[in-house]
């Protein structure tokens, strides 16, 4: 009884079914993307964005450096003013 009972709690860690985060990488609701830090796979769950847009953000932070404000994101080939808009509760910059 007892393996079985670490059995299941090793499986339920290993698949974040326990604990405070989910292993696969879902964010927690309400938790903002920092665009200056998020993977291809963060930016693209965004609302607006696809794999090019995500691919456009990596390479303008690569080239620009960190964004300053999320208006920032402006300045990224492809990202006009109403996809920061819709954007704009959804991400952040950092501290």
């Amino acid at each position: 009884m007892a393996y079985f009972a670490r059995s299941l709690i090793t499986c339920l860690l290993a698949l974040g079914l326990w604990g405070s985060a989910p292993v696969w990488g879902e964010q927690h609701e309400g938790a903002k993307v920092n665009i200056n830090t998020a993977d291809k796979a963060a930016l693209e769950a965004l609302p607006g964005i696809g794999p090019a847009k995500a691919d456009a953000i990596i390479e303008y932070r690569q080239k620009m450096g960190a964004f300053k404000a999320v208006s920032d994101l402006e300045k990224v080939p492809g990202i006009g003013e109403k996809t920061v808009e819709q954007l704009k509760d959804k991400v952040t910059v950092g501290d």
